[in-house]
């Protein structure tokens, strides 16, 4: 089984470094697909709220047998459940649809900085926290503007910031801020959409020469950069190959070939004027 390298988060929670993402995955496929990342070695699970397959997973986690500790699962609250009060609500509701007592990391979605309610979701995320009942705690899609008001509002300083990311949008501002401040970056559509990137000539001359596929190139590239990388599929050799990406390295040529590809290519929506609840 592959080995896969953790990342400390600053509160001193392990992470994997690469986990599956089951973003857009139908909730009747949900369940096969997470006992098949589960039997090809993955123990990170990245769900949401919103996916409306947090159940599924929850079911294939409890036929799957691995105790809880030796796995890494996250959640995230989606928009219409910000506020104190609705996020411990909709936290009740995700960790029993999970089946767990305990969570691993739990996120906010998006900030949604036009409806000025993600400081009280993050208190509720803090108190969360403080009583146990979830290791770590997060954001996703933040900008550094909002992550500076959770640092001048709150207590408990972010592990995690999940963004998209991929060598189209390399976010250097947020990656940079992220480090400066202890926050993980991971990165959600790792590969970006609709296969250009993965026909990119820096990416396929690479692939050719290492004698991998694009898409592990293009992981690899990320791992390198040290971002947490959650990669999905519901294709099984697809989902062992975007696992088989820690016997061959990058050079530093081929890492600044691929992010010479960024071109600011957002396909998600924009954190500062996003608002769908």
């Amino acid at each position: 089984m592959t080995s896969v390298p953790v990342v400390k988060l600053n509160n001193g929670v392990e992470m994997p470094q690469l986990g599956f993402g089951v973003f857009q995955v139908p909730s009747p496929e949900t369940k096969a697909a997470v006992k098949t990342a589960l039997d090809a070695g993955y123990r990170s699970i990245d769900t949401a709220t919103a996916y409306g397959n947090e159940a599924a997973v929850g079911e294939a986690l409890a036929e799957s047998g691995i105790p809880a500790d030796e796995l890494f699962i996250t959640t995230k609250l989606w928009n219409s459940d910000q506020g104190y009060d609705e996020t411990l609500r909709a936290f009740d509701s995700s960790i029993a649809a999970l089946g767990l007592e305990r969570l691993d990391l739990y996120l906010i979605h998006w900030p949604l900085p036009s409806r000025d309610k993600y400081i009280a979701t993050w208190k509720a995320l803090e108190k969360l926290y403080a009583d146990g009942r979830v290791r770590a705690i997060g954001v996703s899609n933040f900008q550094p503007a909002h992550l500076r008001r959770l640092f001048d509002e709150g207590t408990v300083a972010p592990v995690l910031n999940q963004v998209e990311l991929h060598p189209y949008l390399v976010q250097r501002e947020v990656r940079a801020f992220d480090t400066e401040h202890g926050i993980a970056t991971e990165a959600w559509s790792p590969l970006a959409k609709g296969g250009e990137l993965l026909n990119e000539p820096a990416v396929t001359r690479t692939a050719e020469r290492l004698g991998r596929t694009p898409a592990q190139v293009v992981l690899r590239w990320h791992l390198q950069l040290g971002n947490v990388v959650i990669p999905k599929s519901v294709t099984p050799s697809r989902v062992a190959e975007n696992l088989d990406v820690f016997d061959f390295t990058l050079t530093d040529a081929d890492v600044a070939a691929l992010s010479a590809l960024d071109r600011d290519g957002r396909t998600g929506p924009d954190p500062d004027t996003f608002d769908l609840v």
